[in-house]
């Protein structure tokens, strides 16, 4: 299966934005570009930033957040703008119902990445089958609980330690933390991604 073995932290940096929990820290501490002189002013004639460089930007840092390859990103992209509605918003809640993306939110995995792993290693059930496709797209009615082999693994035995009750959890995912399980109760609302997403940037820019 395809995915982006770049560091998280230098994207982190890339973007100017915390892919991942551990990205914080290092962007206090370091928040110039990969190979950029932290005391450069810029190219000449300053810094101002084109629109298109604003709309790649964005377009990366959001591919990069929910862990796709430009192709995933662009094909979803194209399913947003074909559905009713508005196609940024579309878009995020296409990726808010990613079976990984579920799975962080409710709290068995401290990042994105680290849930891609579960789902991938077959650590779930939907429905009561076993699911190794992170992309996989729930449903309301949708009900993913880890697998009883799974349960005895230290991962989920320690999973207080790995992986932390977040303070918040959407509304839109029903989680019952003692079985293991998430309950998809609605679809995602807008407010339910990252409220610091830009995603008319990233219309505008697949709308050259």
């Amino acid at each position: 299966m395809a995915r982006d073995r770049q560091s998280i932290v230098k994207m982190s940096r890339r973007e100017g934005y915390a892919l991942h929990p551990k990205a914080h820290k290092y962007l206090v501490k370091r928040t110039s570009k990969p190979g950029q002189n932290p005391n450069s002013r810029g190219p000449r004639g300053g810094n101002k930033t084109s629109q298109y460089s604003l709309q790649l930007r964005e377009k990366q840092k959001v591919k990069r957040l929910y862990g796709l390859l430009e192709k995933q990103f662009s094909n979803l992209m194209k399913e947003a703008s074909r559905r009713q509605g508005q196609s940024g918003q579309n878009l995020l809640q296409l990726l808010e119902q990613r079976a990984d993306n579920a799975v962080y939110r409710a709290g068995f995995a401290s990042s994105r990445r680290a849930a891609r792993q579960l789902v991938t290693h077959g650590h779930f059930l939907l429905n009561d089958t076993r699911v190794d496709i992170p992309s996989i797209r729930l449903k309301p009615g949708d009900v993913l609980t880890a697998r009883p082999h799974s349960l005895k693994t230290e991962y989920f035995k320690n999973l207080d330690d790995v992986s932390p009750v977040p303070s918040e959890i959407p509304g839109w995912i029903k989680v019952d933390r003692k079985k293991t399980t998430l309950s998809i109760t609605a679809l995602p609302a807008r407010e339910d991604a990252e409220p610091d997403i830009n995603e008319q940037l990233i219309v505008e820019y697949y709308s050259r």
